[in-house]
């Protein structure tokens, strides 16, 4: 998904959940009903999110300064990071005020929650079918993605829960329906939190396996050694990379073409800087990796 398209995904989906979100609060606070509450409060924040991950990934698209001279990119990384907090501490909120329900539960308008639920589950839906094409290239949008999938099903589980109490007026069913909504999203955001922290401590991107990346660029014709390599992500769908090549000395231009072309066309590598070192006198690494972290 490039940028642009983006950009008409984000407007799209930041109307219809900001519109959801208004008729589920009235509904909400109409009916009793907790989990239309606590579904209401995950699209609010699933709104600014999607609003972190827009402003994103405009920053992203800014030119290189002489202040900035990788451009604005990482921040994309930092909006997964907020998004994943946002919706965490959105989860804490909504897991107290079910335990407290468990305990008195409240009288919930049944038809009303059906209702509403299940107009969440279509705009939701449709929401997320906008960014399920970049979601598999770019973890700021797979974050987006993950929100509107995970939210389809949470509707469907205030349905269910709407059509359970109108069966058996059994009330400690929303608080229990809302319990369940917030271990969905704990378990839908916690890797994209783990992510966004990893790419914000400059981890290896989840996508590329150093050691199949250290083997490719050692079968490069000239390549006697590597060292000092390092990858680390520019944004959370751009890659770079740096690497010492100890190179035979008839290699030359030949190893560089070929090393360039391994990571570009193998790994979606292509913001790369590679030194090229004489095999008579190697230069030592300062920032050898550690095996053991």
């Amino acid at each position: 998904m490039t940028p642009d398209s983006f950009d008409r995904a984000m407007i799209i989906g930041v109307t219809l959940n900001l519109l959801f979100v208004l008729v589920e609060l009235g509904f909400g606070f109409f009916s009793g009903s907790l989990a239309l509450l606590a579904d209401a409060g995950h699209n609010a924040s699933d709104v600014v999110g999607l609003l972190l991950a827009w402003g994103a990934s405009f920053l992203a698209r800014r030119p290189p300064s002489q202040k900035f001279t990788f451009g604005l990119r990482r921040a994309t990384i930092y909006a997964a990071f907020l998004n994943a907090i946002l919706l965490l501490v959105a989860c804490v909120v909504i897991l107290w005020e079910a335990i407290g329900r468990l305990s008195q539960p409240a009288p919930v308008a049944g038809f009303t929650m059906i209702a509403v639920a299940a107009i969440g589950v279509v705009i939701n839906t449709a929401t997320a079918i906008l960014f399920m094409r970049g979601s598999k290239e770019d973890a700021n949008v797979r974050g987006a993605f993950l929100h509107m999938a995970a939210d389809a099903a949470v509707s469907v589980g205030v349905v269910l829960a709407g059509v359970a109490i109108m069966v058996t007026g059994v009330g400690w069913i929303d608080p229990f329906v809302s319990i369940i909504i917030v271990v969905v999203i704990v378990w839908g955001t916690w890797d994209l939190f783990t992510e966004s922290v990893g790419l914000a401590m400059d981890a290896v991107p989840r996508r590329i396996d150093i050691n199949e990346l250290t083997d490719a660029l050692s079968e490069v014709p000239g390549v006697l050694e590597i060292h000092d390599l390092h990858v680390w992500g520019m944004s959370t769908s751009e890659v770079m990379l740096t690497a010492h090549l100890v190179i035979a000395e008839s290699s030359g231009q030949g190893s560089l073409k070929e090393a360039q072309s391994v990571l570009r066309e193998r790994f979606a590598i292509t913001h790369t800087t590679l030194q090229f070192e004489d095999p008579s006198a190697p230069q030592a690494c300062p920032q050898q990796p550690d095996d053991r972290v």
